[in-house]
């Protein structure tokens, strides 16, 4: 149960982000904080003077999170990716999708320009920012101008050098005019190499030559061109302010942290960049690592973490050094296909971001922590509890479980839902169209799956053919039925030489979870024990994907009722055959004199009905 008052207590005095939830745990606002304390408790006062709005908000919030950040532009650019990433319902969203603004320096052409963009390309050209102010990138892009005297137009060298005189800008003194050769490419280079040192925080030289321009004006009695050098350098120092969370780093990097609780447990602490932006984070509870050392936990995590993720970036940051470490780069490097480096920074940009990460890895073990832990122990516990009662030595790590559908006449469908340590795995999800059983037969439905599933397993194991993510054995299979439909898929097994264990969910009267059979007897389990209870949640996801999948391609009508090929049997007569008879099977077995008695049905029709089951047969 999470006590909002108590966690408002635990709120620390930094800037960061904060994330709303409701019951359902869905992010329904987004905001950022100088101080997260003073912040979010004003949501809970009742004698604050809230909006109609942020009231309505408040009465929905169940349980909040937050990240801690160093700085207020921080949080800001953060919140910005989350509000895009979560879209939560009293957030202000924008339709356009614009995110914060770059200077962009087109070093992939000849004359490079400088010019604001709000998208950052892979086009070899450089990119500095983001920033949040978009008119202090204007401002500072027109400082560049100003003091270079860089080309403006979009002119394409060297095909347009010469073809027209120099434009205003030339004569105003705000270009070199390189469209007309009186500034060499060599010399418009250096230039462009001081804007890319000015723009990567090399700003001494320039401040230092605008405050001796300053004090010449001021000196002059200028006093509002001192004003606007004055302004000028303001912008310079704004324009090189330090960003943790959004910098000019443009590489994808993960940085990796963890705090320890005091039973041994470790809570690591995964950030994603990607493109220079923090797009995403993880946090993971390891258990039983009293007696290891950091670097072996953070070694051991680090080689499952990868093992499991489709994208590997070209730089992780630890938060400390990891046994094995050249061997672990190695092997990054050769699941990548190009270089893979493990940081331990000590120092810089780097080692700010750890340090949020490790900050954050702290906060997620003080507060999540035990509720972390009792999730952690109900699935564990519920799995140990399973496998238990069906006597067995096999740990279920793994499970899959399997479901057919197929209502009122139409054709079959089944579906495959996978459990990971007690938890749904989602992006293991399959499903099947039946292809070659006529009718509702749950049983052949339910060899052909299994058939098509461990097959593809055999040719993706033997490179055969296109993967689909087939080539892992469960543990177990879970059928959603009983000895029937357990002997179809043990037949199906046995064909193909697959050694994986089958146990069987069937259901009460009322279509509830009643028990499990296992080697030919049915076992039963405490309806209050956690065993029970993951055993109720495998069938009903099982069920409710299939006919989910059953229903979408109804909707699509990629499916059709098999009554829909018989001449003559339109959906007027298909409707009253199904109320009459109630199943499928009944009326492909029915005579004609059965058939005829059917509200609707002539002889001819009748006939035309049975000769088509016949010929099926």
């Amino acid at each position: 149960m999470f006590d909002i008052q108590a966690e408002l207590k635990k709120l620390p005095e930094d800037p960061g982000v904060y994330i709303m939830k409701n019951e359902s745990d869905e992010v329904i606002y987004v905001g950022k904080a100088k101080i997260l304390k003073n912040r979010v408790r004003q949501y809970f006062q009742h004698n604050s003077n809230h909006s109609p709005k942020v009231k309505t908000m408040v009465s929905h919030i169940d349980h909040f999170e937050y990240i801690v950040t160093g700085s207020e532009v921080e949080a800001l650019i953060l919140e910005n990716s989350l509000i895009k990433k979560y879209s939560p319902r009293y957030n202000i969203l924008l339709k356009d999708d614009k995110t914060y603004p770059y200077i962009k320096v087109t070093t992939n052409e000849m004359f490079p320009r400088v010019f604001m963009t709000r998208k950052h390309l892979k086009d070899k050209a450089r990119y500095f920012g983001p920033f949040t102010s978009g008119l202090t990138v204007k401002e500072n892009i027109e400082l560049i101008n100003k003091i270079w005297k860089l080309r403006r137009c979009s002119k394409v060298f060297p095909r347009d050098i010469g073809k027209e005189r120099p434009c205003l800008n030339y004569h105003i003194g705000l270009c070199n005019a390189p469209c007309n050769g009186l500034i060499s490419e060599e010399r418009y280079n250096n230039m462009i190499d001081g804007i890319i040192n000015f723009l990567s925080g090399k700003t001494d030289g320039i401040i230092a030559e605008l405050k001796e321009k300053m004090m010449r004006a001021s000196e002059d009695l200028e006093f509002e061109k001192a004003a606007e050098y004055r302004d000028t350098i303001e912008n310079v120092k704004t324009l090189n302010e330090k960003q943790i969370i959004e910098n000019m780093h443009t590489n994808d990097r993960d940085v990796i942290a963890f705090a320890k609780g005091d039973e041994g447990e470790y809570v690591i602490q995964v950030f994603f960049i990607r493109g220079g932006r923090i797009t995403g984070r993880e946090h993971f509870m390891l258990e039983d690592c009293r007696y290891m050392t950091d670097s072996a936990v953070l070694s051991e995590f680090t080689q499952q973490f990868y093992s499991g993720t489709p994208f590997i970036p070209k730089e992780i940051m630890l938060q400390c050094d990891i046994d094995d470490h050249d061997i672990i780069s190695q092997w990054l490097s050769e699941q990548k296909g190009q270089r893979v480096n493990i940081l331990i920074p000590q120092k810089g940009e780097r080692k700010r971001l750890v340090d949020m990460a490790r900050q954050n890895a702290h906060i997620t073990l003080d507060k999540f922590g035990a509720e972390m832990k009792r999730e952690q122990d109900r699935t564990k516990g519920a799995l140990g509890e399973i496998q238990s009662a069906l006597g067995t030595d096999t740990e279920l790590n793994r499970i899959e479980s399997y479901d057919i559908s197929n209502t009122q006449g139409f054709e079959s469908v089944a579906s495959m839902v996978v459990f990971e340590n007690g938890r749904p795995k989602r992006s293991d999800y399959r499903k099947f169209k039946i292809k070659s059983v006529v009718g509702a037969n749950d049983y052949a439905s339910m060899y052909e799956v299994i058939t098509r599933r461990f097959t593809r397993y055999i040719n993706e194991k033997n490179n055969i053919g296109k993967k689909a993510g087939f080539d892992r054995l469960p543990d177990m299979l879970f059928i959603d039925g009983g000895k029937g439909q357990i002997t179809a898929v043990e037949q199906a097994l046995a064909d193909l030489n697959i050694n994986v264990a089958v146990c069987g969910m069937i259901k009460d009267d009322r279509h509830r979870t009643r028990g499990i059979i296992y080697n030919g007897k049915e076992i039963t389990l405490p309806y209050s024990s956690e065993g029970f209870k993951l055993l109720t949640r495998i069938q009903d996801e099982v069920h409710r994907f299939a006919i989910e999948y059953h229903r979408s391609l109804r909707s699509k009508k990629q499916i059709h009722s098999i009554l829909d090929d018989i001449n003559g049997i339109g959906s007027v007569r298909r409707k009253a055959l199904m109320l009459h008879f109630g199943d499928i099977d009944k009326i492909m077995a029915a005579d004609v004199e059965e058939l005829s008695k059917v509200k609707g049905m002539d002889k001819k029709s009748a006939q035309a009905v049975y000769d088509f089951f016949r010929s099926k047969a």
